[in-house]
């Protein structure tokens, strides 16, 4: 998910009342996200992390005892910060719930833009590296991404009763499948260097869900 800048305009405002430490704390979360996307969590240092937002190290280890403390603290960032951008979205203003969906991947597609660690998910990249190793990011990771999925599940749910009632899939699984195939491009992307990959994994998920779905034929009275 691409975010040039990580905060929303409401928490863009709050951030000029924000105190010195509450402001450095907020600044590195904000490198976290940026830097985690970019290098990994493996190959990212706490000297990367205080780098990328300007800190000492006293002031980050002020604020996180470690840096899984400060990638878990990042992951929920991440989650607050994609929540607001998708809650705000254009696609929640179509009122049918087919073509909502669609225009759900339609925004998917206009974040896909720029470098790969621009729009790529931290969720995505931090799972990963680390589900063997560090269970409680894995558990965040997972976490965060089903909470989206299932901001999806009322639409994908309406959509299902009146376009494909014999579908033969729930909605919950539908919208988890939409998050495996958009993590699965950012995989491909990354391992092809190609962030095109991103926008050919939507566009054949797009037209899946047009198969799935098909319009709804008005009834012709005799």
């Amino acid at each position: 998910m691409k975010q040039k800048n990580t905060h929303p305009p409401a928490m863009q405002s709050a951030a000029g009342t924000l105190s010195r430490g509450a402001l450095s704390r907020s600044r590195i979360l904000d490198a976290a996200l940026n830097v985690f996307r970019a290098q990994g969590y493996a190959a990212t240092t706490v000297d990367d992390l205080c780098r990328g937002a300007g800190v000492t190290k006293g002031s980050f280890f002020h604020h996180f005892e470690s840096k899984e403390a400060a990638a878990l603290a990042a992951i929920e960032h991440w989650n607050e910060v994609t929540a607001a951008l998708f809650a705000d979205a254009p696609y929640w203003r179509v009122k049918d719930a087919r073509e909502r969906l669609l225009s759900y991947l339609d925004f998917r597609a206009q974040l896909a833009k720029g470098e790969l660690s621009e729009f790529t998910c931290l969720l995505g990249t931090l799972a990963q590296e680390t589900f063997a190793s560090h269970p409680a990011l894995r558990a965040a990771c997972a976490a965060g991404i089903e909470a989206h999925a299932q901001t999806l599940v009322p639409t994908i749910r309406a959509a299902l009763e009146r376009h494909a009632t014999g579908a033969g899939c729930s909605a919950e699984s539908l919208a988890r499948h939409t998050q495996a195939v958009l993590q699965g491009a950012f995989v491909l992307a990354k391992a092809g260097n190609d962030p095109g990959a991103v926008l050919d994994a939507i566009a054949h998920l797009r037209h899946y869900l047009e198969l799935l779905l098909p319009p709804s034929t008005p009834r012709r009275h005799p």
